[in-house]
């Protein structure tokens, strides 16, 4: 589909997104549980989410991702449907099982021959691969094993991602070690709520610590076989965390929110220390975090780029003291997403340009951002998704005012390329720039995804 669609933005909005660089990138997203399906084939060994997804309750519908969007026989078609989009970039992230069935041993050819074809296929169509090595699909064998919460975990991950960069590093430049720890760690073992189910703080608080040692750990040795012209990096999920009144309790609770949702993260990664108040604040719950000799030095190796997942910002109420306090995230009142998610673009720029004061010199990526919305096909399967259509447009100006005040964003990739298996969720949500019918697998580029090329166009040629 052609069409050039009338866009759902505002005059401010379109100002701000047109003062963008023409050096700026643009991309889509996506994760292979979420889309590959093909769980059983070619060697692949099950994954925490294929157990997760069989567990009674833990998904939306009993769904799974068995076939998801069967991405996995159907990559040149999809590869062309990025092409036609005009962006230059595609975010996707490599199955772990695929590579490396039970989380050790030799490459499996059969897993990684599907990589070499994508990123063939995308240099081919002229669309840079932007590969992420860890996006939630841990092999389920090494989750018996102790799983995130292990200090081997960290290893072993290290030695895959070493399998992949042995066999892509001549194509592929911008590497990302993981997609969001936080949701690995606190979803994961804390919450309970994504794979594998746990409930933990104690192993919430391993689980960040390997997380970020095995990033560190594959991106020194990876750094010390790269290509010149090579880049690496991470990608985070954060928001941002405000107290709703001025009163100290509140804005303790914002603190923490703050400490445990971005700086554990950040300050770990690009200064080299855990923040001393969240240290503080896992002691005062009987948790420590369990760093050894030379872990912080290996997990702060310098970053090229930093990848910010942006979707929402929240404000918090806190009453009680020490481990019994209660903190909770209160609403501003504001337009949600099909997600429940407050659409709250000023918070965006709010947060890059803080990011950039509080690190300075570090380039950023928006790895994702985007929304569900309850979308409505017309008889021909196409969504007038003009919601969604909006949601990009304020997101996207948000990025750019956040360029105007100081902040070094130099791309942007929208979450998602495809409607697919949105976790716990199943195929209830749908984040697509292409709607996806699950039962024909027929896709179909909504009005959102006309906007975003047309929008890209319109930046490039300005």
């Amino acid at each position: 589909m052609e069409a050039t669609e009338t866009a759902v933005t505002t005059s401010a909005d379109s100002e701000l997104i047109t003062s963008l660089p023409s050096s700026f990138r643009w991309g889509v997203a996506t994760a292979s549980y979420q889309i590959e399906g093909a769980v059983t084939e070619d060697g692949r060994s099950p994954s925490i989410w294929d157990t997760f997804s069989r567990v009674p309750g833990a998904i939306d519908n009993g769904d799974n991702g068995d076939v998801a969007c069967d991405h996995y026989h159907r990559m040149p078609a999809d590869v062309e449907l990025i092409r036609q989009l005009d962006v230059d970039t595609y975010r996707f992230s490599v199955a772990w099982p695929r590579i490396q069935p039970h989380g050790r041993g030799p490459v499996n050819e059969a897993g990684m021959a599907f990589y070499d074809r994508l990123v063939d296929e995308l240099l081919a169509k002229g669309i840079d691969p932007w590969l992420t090595l860890y996006h939630w699909d841990l092999p389920q064998e090494l989750e018996d094993a102790g799983g995130w919460p292990e200090r081997d975990t960290a290893f072993r991950f290290a030695d895959y991602s070493m399998l992949v960069f042995d066999r892509l590093k001549d194509r592929v430049r911008h590497w990302t070690t993981l997609n969001e720890p936080w949701c690995s760690a606190m979803h994961g073992y804390v919450h309970g709520i994504m794979a594998p189910g746990r409930r933990d703080l104690g192993a919430g608080a391993a689980a960040v610590h390997h997380l970020l040692l095995g990033h560190g750990l594959a991106m020194q040795r990876m750094r010390e076989a790269a290509p010149e012209g090579t880049d690496f990096g991470i990608t985070l999920n954060m928001g941002t965390a405000d107290p709703e009144t001025d009163s100290d309790a509140d804005r303790d609770a914002a603190r923490r929110a703050d400490g445990m949702g971005v700086r554990i993260y950040t300050d770990t990664l690009i200064n080299g220390h855990y923040p001393e108040d969240v240290v503080e604040d896992l002691a005062a719950q009987g948790v420590r975090i369990p760093v050894q000799d030379g872990d912080l030095a290996t997990i702060s190796s310098p970053l090229d780029f930093l990848g910010v997942n942006y979707y929402f910002g929240q404000q918090y109420s806190g009453a009680g003291e020490g481990p019994d306090v209660e903190d909770k995230a209160v609403p501003f009142g504001r337009p949600v997403t099909a997600m429940g998610w407050e659409i709250l673009p000023e918070k965006f720029t709010e947060l890059l340009v803080r990011l950039s004061k509080d690190y300075p010199g570090l380039p950023m990526y928006i790895t994702e951002n985007g929304s569900a919305f309850e979308d409505v096909p017309d008889e021909s399967g196409y969504v007038n998704d003009s919601d969604r259509t909006g949601y990009l447009s304020s997101h996207i100006a948000a990025v750019a005012a956040a360029r105007q005040a100081g902040a070094d964003v130099r791309g942007y990739f929208a979450w998602s390329l495809l409607d697919n298996f949105e976790w716990a969720y199943g195929y209830a949500k749908r984040f697509g720039l292409i709607r996806v019918d699950y039962e024909t697998q027929e896709r179909t580029i909504k009005r959102s995804g006309l906007w975003y090329r047309d929008t890209i166009r319109q930046v490039r040629n300005s």
